[in-house]
């Protein structure tokens, strides 16, 4: 089967094409023949730096990269009882560990997924898994109907999900992006918009009940300033947060963590829910053919990427 292999990490040409043995499902897994995967910022963190692809590989060279996939079950494994050969599926498999999507054929555990929708294309589907289910994680528990919360880099991958299931949840929704994008992002429900270049988030807003946050650093300090007090901020970038943030959290009784997104079918089964119900729809900036998996690294890295980049294989 074709798959793409990391030797070495670097720049794009160390993503190569090579033929591998197809896996066999192991007791409850299923053999997926991959029609596409997504490509997330994670993707190139790890390519592009040893240190992150040693904790996620340890010394397993070649690597192949790549957690997000969408494809039809060619074979299952003996302990699997709610998947049969045939059916589409998806899912964002084996995070945090070691990631095996780039490739024709991906043996995953069946744990990990859910059946795509009728009438969602595979494409929709493996947009819809990494990137969706981090902001569905960080928004459940915590966001409840009628909480006003913020949710920053709303028209992102992760960002543009959020809109969409906190919109689902009842909350009302404030979100920033760049101007150019403001129209996206009301498009996916927000409730309103705040140009990041032209205005201050934190003059504009106040008493908000939760907030997602993409950056840490000033935008974090600056977000427990719009938050009621025994309010939660999920940032995503980083668990280790400066000692003046820390100081501001506490003064203000105000819960900062990070949460790491994980593997997990019946979130992957809620997220099915949101895509049949059409209250979740996926925005596909991009679509990269297999060979084209280099410039689909290259596309994310400029962090412009409206919604999400495609894979088809």
């Amino acid at each position: 089967m074709k798959s793409i292999i990391l030797d070495h990490t670097g720049g794009t040409d160390n993503l190569i094409i090579s033929q591998r043995n197809r896996p066999e499902p192991a007791f409850n897994e299923v053999l997926i023949k991959t029609h596409a995967l997504s490509v997330n910022p994670v993707d190139y963190k790890v390519r592009a730096n040893e240190e992150i692809l040693s904790l996620i590989y340890g010394d397993q060279r070649p690597a192949i990269l790549g957690w997000d996939v969408a494809g039809t079950v060619q074979k299952v494994g003996a302990g699997v009882t709610h998947f049969i050969e045939g059916d589409r599926v998806f899912g964002m498999i084996n995070f945090p560990g070691a990631g095996n999507a780039y490739a024709e054929f991906v043996s995953a555990s069946a744990d990990h997924l859910a059946k795509i929708p009728e009438g969602i294309s595979f494409t929709a589907a493996a947009a819809s898994t990494l990137a969706a289910l981090t902001a569905l994680q960080a928004l459940e528990g915590r966001v409840e109907k009628g909480h006003r919360i913020l949710i920053h880099a709303g028209s992102g991958g992760v960002g543009h999900f959020a809109i969409q299931i906190a919109k689902a949840m009842g909350a009302y929704v404030c979100t920033t992006s760049s101007a150019q994008n403001r129209n996206f992002v009301l498009d996916l429900g927000a409730d309103e918009h705040i140009d990041y270049r032209a205005q201050r988030f934190e003059q504009e807003l106040r008493n908000m009940d939760f907030v997602l946050d993409m950056f840490n650093g000033e935008t974090l300090l600056n977000s427990i300033n719009v938050v009621k007090p025994g309010s939660t901020i999920i940032s995503l970038p980083t668990p280790h947060f400066s000692d003046e943030i820390l100081a501001a959290a506490r003064a203000k009784d105000v819960t900062v963590k990070q949460i790491m997104v994980t593997s997990n079918g019946e979130d992957m089964n809620t997220l099915a829910d949101l895509l049949a119900s059409g209250k979740v729809k996926p925005h596909v900036s991009q679509i990269y053919a297999f060979e084209e998996m280099p410039r689909a690294h290259e596309h994310l890295e400029t962090g412009r990427t409206l919604g999400k980049v495609v894979v088809t294989v």
